[in-house]
């Protein structure tokens, strides 16, 4: 049955990546490990089956196998979010319906977008996640990303939080977020329980002080961004700034140089999972840009670097 929160949801909930054998198989072991190496991170919840774990490359039955494992397998320990984009509302309907009966906390979904050309109006958008809040009857989070092509304004989703009550929780991964994060609880007032930033927090400190109650980068790092969010949340503002400015060079590698690789590059070294394979047509990291990565994760010495040696 689907865990209801006792309070809003915040902190670190980072993406968990899929990992894959060499032939391009599921990886279904690596699968736990990535999940207890995550736990052992010390993350407020978990991601699966977002963009980062590599969803628009996985079959239907694929995610299906995925839901089950991870919610079985995580059991609580920490809330999980299952991510239900489509541009279907029906099957994005369906998809919240069975991940809410296995399990998850929470629902993630973009707006309903096919390439460049197909997009719902506002409307349409509301109707379908209504659908979605129907079907799933948990939290919905809103993921406001460029990838969608769709401009989702703060007035607009002001309105989605009022006129669907399950969505309460916003993953603005756009250019200035902090200033829309700001916009968005302003307007909003509680109807906006739980501001997120994404991009693997890559402006999370500006993003903390518009108001963010939560971020959700990638597995690579988030032990050494935890102190960050625990230091802002506890008004140590100068003592989250440092931390921050210490782990941004790696943040910035990721965000512009490995994208969703780097989890997975980092956890194939410190034996979390066998191989950082990804499904073509994705390119695996040059080698060269993987020293780079490499180089300074060790300078930092994050858990998943280590978690499996």
């Amino acid at each position: 049955m689907p865990r209801a929160a006792s309070s809003p949801f915040a902190g670190v909930f980072p993406v968990a990546p899929t990992p894959f054998l060499e032939n391009g198989d599921l990886d279904l072991n690596g699968q736990r490990r990535v999940l207890d190496c995550m736990v052992d991170q010390g993350v407020d919840g978990i991601c699966i089956l977002a963009n980062y774990s590599e969803q628009f490359l996985l079959t239907d039955a694929e995610r299906e196998t995925l839901t089950t494992l991870c919610l079985d397998h995580v059991a609580g320990c920490v809330p999980v979010i299952v991510t239900v984009s489509h541009f279907s509302t029906r099957i994005a309907a369906e998809r919240a319906r069975r991940a809410a009966a296995a399990g998850a906390s929470l629902l993630m979904l973009m707006p309903p977008y096919h390439g460049s050309g197909l997009k719902a109006d506002e409307t349409a958008m509301v109707e379908h996640f209504a659908a979605v809040a129907e079907a799933g009857r948990i939290p919905i989070m809103v993921q406001d990303a460029p990838l969608s092509g769709i401009a989702l304004s703060v007035p607009f989703l002001v309105r989605l939080a009022r006129e669907v009550p399950e969505v309460r929780y916003f993953k603005v991964e756009v250019p200035s977020a902090a200033a829309k994060l700001r916009g968005l609880i302003k307007a909003g007032g509680d109807a906006i329980e739980g501001p997120f930033d994404g991009e693997e927090s890559i402006t999370l400190m500006a993003d903390l002080d518009a108001g963010a109650t939560g971020t959700m980068p990638s597995a690579l790092l988030p032990d050494l961004i935890k102190p960050v969010v625990e230091h802002h949340r506890a008004g140590r503002r100068k003592e989250a700034a440092a931390e921050y400015a210490r782990i941004l060079p790696l943040i910035n590698y990721e965000n512009r140089q490995c994208g969703l690789r780097a989890a997975k590059a980092a956890m194939a070294e410190g034996g979390v999972i066998r191989s950082d394979a990804v499904r073509h047509p994705l390119e695996p990291l040059h080698p060269a840009t993987r020293a780079g990565l490499l180089e300074i994760a060790r300078e930092l010495n994050p858990l998943a670097l280590r978690w499996g040696r």
